[in-house]
């Protein structure tokens, strides 16, 4: 239930979960309770057909086929899936690209894949967190087979030119893992048009359940092969092991029904809440630093420097507003964001910022009562 009050902005690390989607859940978990791998009654053929109904809901939403969709935990699990299922299988593969502002999912095992002898190259970012596409071309080489890019980043929100990075790697027969946990539902995704191989999802940051993700595995022209991280069952083609929730899975389902439905309404009412708030940031503290693409972003991120306002005391004069210094997944980290790093801030600068993200059940009159929290506690004090 949605707290009174706190004014929830931290929708790039979570989102609430929408009431449509607690109520198609809601059957699952209570009349039609069956294992979708019980095939022999009525319950768990109602599970089974619930789950492939909700695998079409999601494959619609990025333009794939229904059996290119492999349920996991989330996008974590997907990113694992994806990455170290591929190069179990490709012993002759040594170098991957990237980017300097992966999220710690992807950083984490491209770490692991290191110590197994895989070359990692880097792409740095310019200030707006966007890479060069002439730096990405002249890192390839005869044995570069993956290259795997975050789309929207979770801390900035720039969003990466994935169409023209996937023409590249087409065109040189490199696969294409992309990170879209921040923007499905939110900017159309596109995984033909926009040539992507492998694509990691996550249910909870689209008004969906936790603990639900999923994983795009092109089937053909090429048809990517992976070896799974876990056996015992052999559910999911094979390739994630273990008894599917189909309370959780319809609920991912129902999430992207209606984000294909809503997502040009819910950007129109998200980008004026965003632009409402960083113009009373902005009258307030003239001298902010908006971190990030301003044109190539995703709407409702706002990643803000305040000069000489540390976050953390902020934030602590503020406990009305749920916001973030930085990624929920690194948050308990003390060290300095990889991001903002990447994008040219230093030490103090980095402690100074925060990470506004507001989603489609903030209102423009929570807005204005942060505008307001800000000019009371911090200016007028």
């Amino acid at each position: 239930m949605k707290s009174n009050k706190i004014i929830y902005l931290d929708n790039q690390s979570t989102t609430p979960l929408d009431p449509n989607v607690l109520e198609s859940m809601m059957p699952y978990l209570t009349s039609s309770f069956g294992n979708p791998a019980s095939n022999s009654h009525i319950l768990g053929w109602e599970a089974a057909e619930a789950i492939e109904i909700a695998r079409e809901d999601i494959s619609k939403l990025i333009n794939s086929n229904t059996n290119e969709i492999i349920f996991t935990s989330g996008a974590t699990e997907s990113i694992n899936l994806a990455l170290k299922g591929l190069f179990s299988l490709k012993n002759n593969a040594t170098h991957i690209i990237t980017t300097n502002i992966e999220h710690t999912a992807v950083n984490d095992v491209l770490n692991f894949l290191k110590n197994q002898n895989i070359d990692i190259s880097y792409l740095p970012v310019d200030k707006d967190g966007l890479i060069n596409l002439k730096q990405f071309e002249k890192e390839i080489n005869k044995n570069t087979c993956l290259c795997t890019v975050i789309h929207g980043n979770n801390e900035i929100g720039s969003i990466q030119p994935i169409k023209k990075i996937g023409a590249i790697c087409k065109k040189n027969n490199i696969i294409f893992h992309v990170d879209a946990s921040q923007t499905l539902g939110k900017i159309n995704i596109d995984v033909e048009d926009m040539n992507i191989d492998l694509l990691s999802i996550s249910s909870h940051k689209i008004y969906g359940p936790k603990g639900i993700g999923a994983l795009y595995l092109k089937r053909k022209n090429p048809r990517i092969e992976l070896a799974p991280l876990f056996h015992g069952g052999g559910h999911e083609r094979g390739l994630r092991s273990g008894t599917l929730a189909p309370h959780n899975i319809v609920g991912f389902g129902t999430a992207c029904l209606i984000a294909k439905n809503e997502v040009h309404l819910n950007k129109i009412k998200i980008k004026a809440m965003t632009d409402r708030l960083l113009n009373g940031l902005r009258k307030l503290f003239p001298k902010l630093i908006v971190n990030g693409s301003l044109t190539e972003r995703i709407d409702g991120n706002l990643n803000i420097t305040f000069p000489k306002h540390s976050a953390e005391q902020l934030m602590m004069k503020m406990t009305e507003i749920a916001c973030s210094t930085g990624s929920a997944c690194t948050s308990s980290i003390p060290k300095p964001s990889h991001v903002l790093l990447a994008i040219g801030l230093n030490k103090e600068q980095i402690n100074n910022t925060i990470r506004f993200g507001i989603g489609k059940f903030n209102t423009l009159e929570e807005i204005d009562n942060v505008i307001n929290l800000f000019e009371q506690k911090i200016i007028g004090a």
